[in-house]
């Protein structure tokens, strides 16, 4: 109640009462609830039922192993070209060998040929003999 003198200040108010008394609740029986950030509004928490909020699941982990600079199958394909260069460059170089051998043995073959049938055949025998011979302190002796 409002003193007397205060009371043409105050506006009436209707205050209902329950019929029935409310029930009580019991902190026992009260709902478990875990505080989750709100969908509309990330920096305010609501409270949800606890049998609602899934359980986090923790993360796979993680390969931190350092990735290579260029892709693996590139790597093959761009091997493979160069194998493949290198022996298309070596079969080149042994088949002009070859061809170079037979110009050469054919040159050859012709220089003998002409050799034979332009002169005569001559032949030159040299015949050296050396002989050396050790004496005393280191005396030596050559003849030829």
């Amino acid at each position: 109640m409002v003193p007397e003198q205060y009371q043409k200040y105050v506006t009436p108010q209707v205050v209902q009462r329950p019929v029935y008394p409310a029930a009580v609740e019991l902190a026992g029986e009260r709902q478990a609830v875990k505080w989750v950030p709100s969908a509309e509004n990330p920096s305010v928490m609501v409270a949800v039922p606890k049998e609602f909020v899934q359980p986090m699941q923790p993360s796979p982990p993680r390969d931190l192993a350092p990735q290579p600079l260029i892709d693996p199958i590139a790597q093959r394909m761009v091997g493979g070209g160069a194998l493949g260069a290198g022996v298309g460059w070596g079969a080149a170089q042994v088949f002009n060998a070859i061809a170079g051998a037979g110009t050469g043995l054919l040159a050859f073959a012709l220089l003998l040929l002409a050799a034979r049938l332009v002169g005569g055949r001559t032949s030159v025998t040299i015949h050296q003999e050396v002989h050396q011979h050790s004496g005393w302190f280191g005396s030596n002796n050559t003849t030829m």
